[in-house]
């Protein structure tokens, strides 16, 4: 993968976490509960964290001076798959905006762990590894959050 696929790559996955920041930021301002006030400000300042980490290891890998991260050869980078995922919003139901975070989370996590499958490099691999770690402690706090709310007349 040379330079300008990984630049097209980290923007993407920039781009995902500022739409996840957005979403967790403007979901925090309009709920009512602090519990669940607080869990979206967290969720919100863990997504600006990931955005810096990956603008961090972009500029690092540039200032290296090469020119590309040796990867398996793969044709499909599953980047697609997440393209076409609807914009967050905070105009749907409480159960739907934690279902379409679930879901988010859950396309970030495939987007780390296919990046991750592919580096040659341990280094590079853990990177994205350890994204895709974060994210999955993302998505089960939300699937928690999910379970209690959607499925609240088994209570």
């Amino acid at each position: 993968m040379n330079s300008s696929e990984l630049k097209t790559i980290i923007d993407f996955a920039v781009t995902n976490e500022v739409e996840a920041y957005e979403f967790y930021r403007d979901a925090a301002n309009i709920i009512k509960e602090e519990s669940l006030k607080e869990l979206f400000n967290q969720l919100a300042e863990e997504e600006l964290k990931h955005k810096g980490f990956l603008e961090n290891f972009l500029n690092d890998f540039l200032k290296e001076g090469t020119d590309e991260i040796k990867l398996d050869e793969f044709n499909d980078y599953k980047i697609a798959e997440t393209i076409d995922e609807p914009k967050l919003s905070i105009n749907m139901s409480f159960p739907d905006a934690i279902a379409l975070a679930i879901k988010k989370e859950q396309s970030a996590m495939e987007l780390y762990d296919n990046l991750g499958g592919l580096c040659l490099e341990e280094d590079k691999k853990d990177i994205f590894l350890g994204l895709k770690e974060m994210e999955k402690m993302h998505k089960a706090r939300l699937e928690e959050i999910y379970v209690n709310v959607a499925y609240n007349e088994i209570w």
